[in-house]
């Protein structure tokens, strides 16, 4: 039998659905069983409490665009002060060296700092399968598995290299029945459906410059045989714009259109450089969008028009990118970075904390094909964040949900997955911090040396 468990008269509560929920709200087990409000007690029985009187509580988090592997290749002198084509091509023979040893603990780390910043789920973009890398997909299964988050792992793909007028270089790229074998294999194995799910694959071929035609309409008829997402990069520059232009004869919409991927399964990484009549049509066929702020300022590559897409019916959640173009894995900070950046562009009154909060959880829960997660309802999933107010940055604060992102919070103090503590007390439960990044640091080092 399931256990009950109040979380008991919060000091703030966002569910992201504007429902009441001052009280708190009574778990059963991995699912929410009731929102009480403001002043009330629960009316189904619960065995337990826990005090939230000194916690503001949000749905977990949810990330949508990720590249776990970048984390050992943070603030690489070479690349922080060029745009996005010289900053691949100069990383790509970098990261070409990876070892699946490398990989599990980059991944490690990137969740680990997901998981401290607040977020539960996490969808990462790996394209990388050198030689000896065949099987990075099935390491970071074990890894999500083991350190209990939710995940949507991409099996990415490149497929058009340098010597055929593409990016990346040739010791980079797969031959196409080799990246559609792979993905068979991955859905078979690992894809989860229905609520709860903790571990799901998409197919990913990385970017219009690095994936031929072919292999983008193949990925599309894949998964539609087996019922599962789409994600690339698409229109981050203007480089990549012209670049579609030139070997296309497209803008990028049109291209997307032209292999079969404009529809509900797709969700964008970036998505800045759109024009009004697009931004209609992405709307219409209802794709999703992950709005990566501080790596289109990183990279200076432009801002989302995210107000706008998501007016017109896109799915707009939040993605920290890679760790290499941001380069960090929080994302109670990237909400902070996109509420400023886009008050940029549409000015204070469209752009609140609670809009911000609102693509961290429930936008980027839509992206993902996500109805379980990314809200405070009866029936979701036990998915909690939960962020004391403590620190001497808030010191002086009023709106304690505001100050989350105002004054800069970066640590949550407690996160829940699916019913079961992950973070307490501002740590990871089972993981030795100090010995992980002992490890991951010498294997940055042995990398780029």
């Amino acid at each position: 039998m399931s256990t009950r468990t109040w979380i008991r008269d919060p000091l703030a509560i966002f569910t992201a659905n504007d429902d009441d929920a001052g009280g708190g709200l009574v778990l059963d087990g991995a699912t929410i069983a009731e929102l009480v409000p403001a002043g009330s007690t629960p009316t189904v029985p619960y065995d337990s409490e826990f005090d939230a009187r000194s916690h503001v509580v949000l749905p977990g988090l949810i990330n949508t665009h990720h590249h776990f592997y970048q984390t050992l290749t943070r603030a690489w002198a070479p690349v922080v002060n060029v745009p996005l084509f010289p900053w691949l091509v100069n990383l790509y023979p970098v990261w070409a060296r990876l070892t699946p040893r490398d990989l599990e603990l980059a991944t490690t780390a990137a969740l680990a700092e997901l998981l401290l910043s607040g977020c539960t789920t996490a969808a990462d973009h790996h394209y990388l399968f050198p030689g000896g890398m065949e099987e990075s997909i099935d390491v970071q299964v074990s890894v999500v598995r083991r350190l209990g988050m939710r995940a949507m792992l991409t099996r990415g793909s490149m497929s058009l290299g340098e010597d055929d007028g593409g990016l990346p270089p040739q010791q980079t790229v797969q031959e196409p029945e080799v990246i559609l074998a792979d993905s068979e294999r991955l859905i078979s194995r690992y894809h989860e459906r229905g609520d709860g799910a903790q571990v799901q694959i998409a197919l990913a071929p990385c970017s219009p410059f690095s994936v031929t035609t072919e292999i983008m309409k193949e990925s599309s008829a894949l998964a539609d045989l087996h019922d599962v997402r789409l994600h690339t990069h698409l229109a981050e520059t203007l480089d990549e714009e012209d670049f579609c232009r030139e070997r296309f004869g497209l803008r990028t919409v049109d291209y997307l259109d032209s292999v079969g991927w404009l529809g509900p399964r797709t969700w964008l990484a970036h998505g800045i450089h759109f024009d009004d009549s697009e931004v209609a049509r992405l709307g219409e066929a209802g794709v999703g969008v992950a709005h990566c702020p501080t790596s289109n300022m990183r990279l200076a590559s432009g801002i989302c028009r995210a107000v706008e897409l998501e007016e017109a019916g896109v799915s707009v959640g939040l993605g920290v990118d890679g760790s290499a173009s941001n380069d960090a894995s929080n994302l109670i900070l990237e909400a902070r970075q996109a509420l400023y950046i886009q008050r940029l562009r549409y000015g204070a009154e469209q752009a609140t904390p609670e809009r911000a909060l609102g693509w961290a959880t429930r936008g980027s829960a839509a992206a993902l094909g996500r109805p379980d997660v990314g809200e405070l309802a009866v029936g979701k999933q036990a998915d909690l964040a939960m962020f004391r107010l403590d620190d001497l940055r808030f010191s002086g604060s009023h709106d304690p949900l505001s100050a989350l992102l105002l004054c800069g919070a970066d640590r949550a103090d407690r996160v829940m997955v699916g019913g079961q503590w992950r973070v307490e007390d501002g740590a990871v439960v089972g993981l030795d911090l100090e010995g992980l990044i002992a490890e991951h640091s010498a294997a940055a080092r042995r990398l780029v040396g």
